[in-house]
């Protein structure tokens, strides 16, 4: 069954972790590769990323991507979001945002240190355009 919007928007702000699937050209499949991604109900999701990574040229030069969450307990249900995309510089203060929807205390302070050797890293909007969504329901019956 296909989730209301407000249904698939608080799913998608939970901190699950995302597949981000992105063109990867001509003779090959699309890159799809986990990520941390943030998202507030109503606006855009956004991952952040090596300036210079694979992911970050396909992106530049799709021009788009998409992200995929999932989860299993207590139901099977996922959302899929796809749409243009939009780069721009991050900085130390978007890292920590980012971090902290995954990691607190100590390890969010030790992966804040590490990060800092990760080089320059670019924030990725993601324009809502498509949605896909369902819940599953568990084998004995819906949830």
């Amino acid at each position: 069954m296909a989730l209301t919007r407000d249904e698939r928007e608080e799913f998608l702000a939970a901190p699950h972790i995302a597949a981000l699937a992105v063109d990867a050209g001509p003779g090959r499949g699309p890159l799809v590769v986990p990520i941390w991604y943030a998202y507030e109900p109503g606006g855009r999701p956004w991952v952040l990323t090596g300036a210079d990574s694979r992911k970050a040229r396909l992106i530049r030069a799709a021009g788009r991507f998409s992200l995929m969450v999932e989860r299993l307990e207590p139901t099977v249900r996922y959302v899929s979001v796809e749409g243009p995309a939009e780069l721009t510089p991050a900085d130390e203060a978007t890292h920590r945002t980012m971090a902290s929807r995954y990691l607190t205390g100590a390890p969010l302070d030790a992966y804040l240190t590490m990060a800092r050797d990760f080089g320059p890293q670019v924030v990725i909007h993601l324009t809502p355009t498509h949605w896909l969504s369902s819940d599953m329901g568990s084998p004995t019956g819906p949830a």
